[in-house]
């Protein structure tokens, strides 16, 4: 069962112009539930002028530090940022779902690994959070970070990270490049493009060398790394990467309308969450199963309802769905059955499917 717990902010504290670090209180009787790995995220729930409003935020902070906390930058137009930008305080109430995701690989104290790390704007949340995490307890592994923002002011936690380079020095590189700023080195200027990167891979990486990559931003940004680093020799299986923006392609479209083109009309679903069976039949109004079952009066967990985040993470036990996009899930999380349910179109005359993985 995926339950919201009511928690108080202890800290809202502006980290730039436009992000706003956000600590949370928890109390000491779900400590236990709320235990994280570095790169896990939070879903947040608060009702803004009587609208309840869901996000996922990535947690910001490491598990070894016991803080609970995020950074939420601030979007042109959007609800929820730019209500904790400007009116969150310290002492506030929200509900938080407990941590989740699996943007990260485990600790290991016996082995020294050579980390390479890419992050723009505040896709540096969970990046520190896996910095310092491995930093500390791996007292023989090395990072390299990648750090793209627009000015030398808005990059986010810069003072931290700066900390983190002299506590860990020798071991802790970092690499700064703005778009809006010029800087003495030419590579250091301007967006990462195919040549910017070849670059990278020749001069500043021994692609043979690095153990594990992690990348955090925007989609084009992320896969252009990844196809980048893979044709310079990393092995697929050592780039992790997780979205923080996704624009839908004409290709994700095209899929997406393949997928609804699909769909069984009047599907039966049951939904098992908690331990216990919900039931209903879809109708014409909803192509996917969480909106189906929230139409239906199911209380179920999801957040960003764009692919990307996982909330909504099910396991088909019975019948078949075709998703229409999927940021969120690996290849064998696929294999073993795992769906998102807010892109998960029936197209059987039945479906089961399991929210208690």
């Amino acid at each position: 069962m995926h339950k919201f717990f009511k928690v108080k902010v202890a800290e809202a504290q502006k980290e730039t112009k436009d992000c706003t670090s956000i600590t949370f209180e928890i109390p000491e009787a779900i400590k236990k539930e709320f235990s994280y790995k570095q790169g896990q995220y939070l879903t947040l729930k608060i009702s803004i002028n009587d609208q309840e409003v869901r996000r996922s935020y990535s947690l910001c902070s490491s598990p070894i530090e016991n803080k609970w906390q995020v950074a939420v930058k601030k979007i042109n137009g959007g609800i929820f940022s730019t209500y904790a930008c400007n009116t969150l305080k310290a002492g506030d109430e929200i509900e938080l779902l407990p941590p989740n995701g699996n943007f990260y690989t485990e600790v290991d104290t016996t082995k020294a690994k050579n980390y390479i790390v890419f992050a723009a704007g505040s896709g540096i949340t969970p990046i520190l959070s896996i910095i310092k995490t491995h930093l500390a307890l791996e007292p023989d592994s090395t990072f390299k970070l990648f750090y793209l923002n627009r000015t030398a002011k808005s990059i986010i936690f810069k003072e931290e990270i700066e900390a983190l380079r002299n506590t860990y020095f020798g071991r802790f590189e970092i690499f700064y490049f703005l778009t809006k700023e010029q800087r003495d080195i030419p590579l250091l200027n301007g967006r990462f493009t195919a040549e910017k990167l070849q670059e990278i891979t020749s001069k500043l990486l021994n692609v043979s060398e690095v153990d594990e990559c992690f990348i955090c931003g925007p989609e084009e940004m992320i896969f252009l790394i990844r196809d980048s680093l893979q044709e310079a020799g990393l092995e697929k299986d050592k780039i992790h990467y997780e979205l923080f923006f996704s624009g839908a392609t004409d290709e994700d479209k095209a899929n997406a309308a393949k997928a609804v083109e699909h769909k069984y009309e009047g599907t039966h679903v049951t939904i098992i969450d908690g331990g216990k069976e919900f039931h209903f039949d879809m109708g014409d109004d909803y192509d996917n199963i969480l909106d189906g079952a929230l139409a239906a009066g199911a209380d179920l967990p999801f957040a960003c309802k764009g692919g990307v985040c996982s909330t909504c993470k099910c396991k088909i036990v019975d019948g078949t769905v075709e998703m229409k996009i999927n940021y969120a899930l690996e290849e064998d999380e696929v294999a073993k059955g795992l769906v998102l349910s807010c892109q998960a179109v029936p197209t059987t005359e039945k479906v089961v499917v399991d929210f208690d993985v």
